[in-house]
């Protein structure tokens, strides 16, 4: 019933605690973090500044730790330690991952394969709403 209104232009303002839901009906989203509107943005524009990528490489071989000569980067390890995640900032000029694949290569750690993610919306609120 929702979508049809909203297909047939009728302004809706819904209240969710399920984001997956706001994600996919929503296209301006508000956050209220104890009581207070912290933003209303149109939903792809919000994605967009404050979504971050992330780059995933399966690795050849398990990683017991990331290395030191990595530490500059936000990396994390995932899937039992055989998948290495970047996160990137997508407003920054320059992602690294250039950088960060030539020193992958110099510190002999090899992958089989990548993707990338982006941010989704639980993601960003997560983020907006975490204690600090």
């Amino acid at each position: 019933m929702v979508r049809s209104l909203r297909a047939s232009g009728v302004t809706i303002i819904l209240t969710t605690l399920y984001i997956d839901e706001a994600e996919e009906m929503a296209d301006r989203i508000g956050v209220l973090n104890k009581g207070k509107l912290i933003l209303v943005e149109e939903k792809t524009e919000l994605i967009r500044k404050l979504g971050k990528k992330r780059m995933v490489l399966h690795l050849h071989r398990r990683l017991d730790a990331i290395p030191q000569s990595l530490a500059t980067y936000d990396l994390a390890l995932g899937n039992d330690s055989t998948d290495l995640i970047y996160a990137y900032d997508t407003r920054s000029t320059r992602s690294g991952i250039t950088e960060l694949l030539e020193e992958l290569s110099a510190a002999g750690i090899t992958f089989r394969d990548l993707r990338t993610e982006e941010a989704s919306l639980e993601d960003i609120f997560v983020e907006l709403v975490r204690e600090k």
